[in-house]
Formats: C-alpha cells, sequence, structure tokens
C-alpha cells in the first residue's frame, strides 16, 4: 500500500471469538444483558493491520481493495459537541475487511467517488449499528444512495435480543466487550493517536464480526436494507 500507514493492536487478545453454545440456544427472547455481566467478559480488540488514509493516492488503492470484499464492518466517528447549537460533521470513516480495516480521515480525503461507489454498491454488505445516523451525516458531506447496509441492531431485534447497542451485542454473540474509554476524543484531530486508531478499528471490525455470528444464527437469510 506504500506510503498507507499501518498500526497494530498489542493487547487484551482472545484467541477464541465464537459464541458459545451454551449462549446459542437462549438468544431468542433472552433477557437483556446488564452492564455489570458486559463488565465482566473480557476486553478484546482490533489485532490486525489498519491502513489510516489521508491522502488521494491513499484512497485510490485502498477502494480498489474494497472493491474486492463482500462484507464489510462499517462506522463513523464524529468529534463530540458539548455547547447547545455545536456540532461536527463525521470525522472518520472505517470500513473493515476480512484481513485489514480502514480508516478514512474525511477532512482529507472527503467522500470521491470511489467511496462513494463502495457505500452505494448493493453487492458489497456494510454491517454495522445505528447505521440511520451514521449514513445521514455521511450524505451531508456528498450526496449518494445507501445500499447494502445492514443494521445488526435490527436483526438483534427480529432474533429476540435485548441487547441492541455495539457493546452490549459484542458481549452477547461474540464473549467479549469492547473498550469506549476513546468515544469522547477529538476525532477531528489532525494527529489521531495510536489508541484512537485502534478504538475506531475496532468497532468497525466488531459490526463485521456481529454480521457473521448473526448470519449463521439466520442461517444466511439476513438481507440488506438499501
Amino acid at each position: 500500500m506504500g506510503a498507507i500507514k499501518y498500526y497494530r493492536g498489542m493487547d487484551d487478545t482472545m484467541n477464541n471469538t465464537s459464541t458459545p453454545a451454551s449462549l446459542k440456544h437462549q438468544l431468542p427472547g433472552r433477557e437483556r444483558m446488564q452492564k455489570d455481566e458486559i463488565n465482566e467478559r473480557p476486553i478484546k480488540r482490533y489485532e490486525g493491520t489498519v491502513h489510516l488514509i489521508r491522502s488521494e493516492a491513499e484512497l485510490t488503492k485502498a477502494a480498489i481493495l474494497l472493491e474486492k470484499e463482500s462484507i464489510l464492518g462499517f462506522d463513523t466517528e464524529t468529534r463530540p459537541a458539548y455547547r447547545k447549537g455545536e456540532s461536527y460533521p463525521p470525522a472518520l470513516l472505517q470500513l473493515a475487511g476480512q484481513n485489514e480495516v480502514f480508516i478514512f480521515q474525511l477532512k482529507f480525503t472527503g467522500l470521491p467517488h470511489p467511496l462513494l461507489g463502495i457505500l452505494s454498491n448493493p453487492g458489497i454488505i456494510k454491517a454495522g449499528v445505528s447505521l440511520n445516523y451514521d449514513i445521514n451525516e455521511l450524505r451531508t458531506l456528498a450526496q449518494f444512495e445507501p445500499a447494502g447496509f445492514i443494521d445488526i441492531g435490527n436483526l438483534a431485534k427480529k432474533h429476540g435480543i435485548q441487547n441492541h447497542g455495539l457493546r452490549g451485542l459484542a458481549a452477547v454473540l461474540l464473549g467479549f466487550r469492547i473498550s469506549k474509554s476513546a468515544k469522547t476524543s477529538n476525532w477531528a484531530s489532525n494527529d489521531l493517536t495510536p489508541s484512537q486508531i485502534i478504538y475506531a478499528a475496532t468497532d468497525a471490525w466488531v459490526g463485521r464480526e456481529l454480521y457473521l455470528e448473526m448470519r449463521k444464527i439466520n442461517h444466511g437469510g439476513a438481507e440488506a436494507q438499501r
């Protein structure tokens, strides 16, 4: 990938992330997993390769690789607002493929046609949680017709799972919890910290892992929302 920067997570690793057999039969109609139960799960962070995309050349190379994927984990990050009337555009777009995660710093890249093509491609699944807000925010940067998006929270509801957020679903379906310590950091910073990069990559990666787990439960019957 040439000039694209690489980062790797180093700690809190688990080897087995599959859903415990004792859990699967409890999913339909089970009680909501509470915060203290979630906190008992071991923490896991994304450990693979992360590409931080800041230039047109990097974006072009990334888009070529992403177009070959059939399932992507999807997420965005936005600088938090603390004052009434204060708001910010999305700062990051994260797309997680089978073996690597791509983080686009939108202040540098914008949403050019190669990215819009991926977001509008019904043949590439983009899986995540609470997608409507993220999609609408991205559409303030550039107009596109979203296609191929699957909201894991909605799939969970259909199966009677009471946790619908990313952290809760990771605990219920994957058996681990994810850290939210960097959630309110400044995502619009020119230079992201390693902890921000791993946090952002983890959220997108977990979205993909959750989709794959839900597909097992659903026997491949999930359909993309357009």
